[in-house]
């Protein structure tokens, strides 16, 4: 079971990390590429050996610039994609098929081949090109899941938080059961029967 993890240079660098560790613990293979900028942004934002920790979670390692990848084409057998953190250059090549790099290729390739991809889109706020960029990806059935905090899990760090959020990236890909934790009520649900003073 592989599946291509593409880091692009958006603010987020710890969840490339926190998918890989997720798409470990389902048994998957992870073939590797990340954009030169992505390799600023985790020494930046994680530290300089992070490049190398995310690297040693990798079944394979591709180079940005290397077209003749496995992952390049169609008849590589992965189950789908995720782009974490994706950034707003990423998603518009993404969206108006520009595979103009390694990262970008892989994920048209997700697209034809109707295979999941799921962008970790990283910006705020957000222009109407942007917008439009995500609506263009949805329509040809990527999904756009920006990394925000379930709020409602009460996090106590920022490391709960991005890892819940590649737990739920892993969870699109549907490979087994779900890791993330899910939201449950606090209270008993009111019995409708029961009569209800709330509108």
């Amino acid at each position: 079971m592989r599946v291509v993890l593409g880091v692009s240079g958006a603010s987020g660098a710890a969840l490339a990390l926190d998918c890989a560790r997720a798409l470990t613990r389902v048994g998957a293979d992870v073939d590797l590429v990340v954009s030169p900028m992505a390799k600023r942004t985790l020494a930046t934002e994680v530290g300089t050996g992070a490049l190398a920790d995310l690297c040693a979670m990798a079944a394979r390692v591709h180079a940005q610039g290397d077209p003749g990848a496995e992952i390049a084409s169609g008849s590589c057998p992965v189950a789908g994609m995720i782009v974490a953190p994706c950034s707003m250059r990423s998603l518009a090549a993404i969206a108006h098929g520009l595979d103009d790099g390694l990262l970008t290729r892989a994920a048209g390739v997700q697209l034809k081949e109707r295979r999941p991809l799921i962008l970790l889109a990283r910006e705020a706020p957000l222009t109407l090109a942007h917008l439009d960029n995500m609506q263009a990806a949805t329509r040809m059935g990527a999904v756009i899941l920006p990394p925000v905090p379930a709020f409602y899990l009460r996090p106590q760090s920022l490391a709960e938080v991005t890892a819940q959020i590649a737990a739920r990236a892993v969870d699109l890909l549907r490979l087994g059961p779900p890791l993330a934790r899910a939201w449950s009520p606090a209270n008993p649900p009111v019995n409708p029967c029961e009569g209800d003073t709330h509108d």
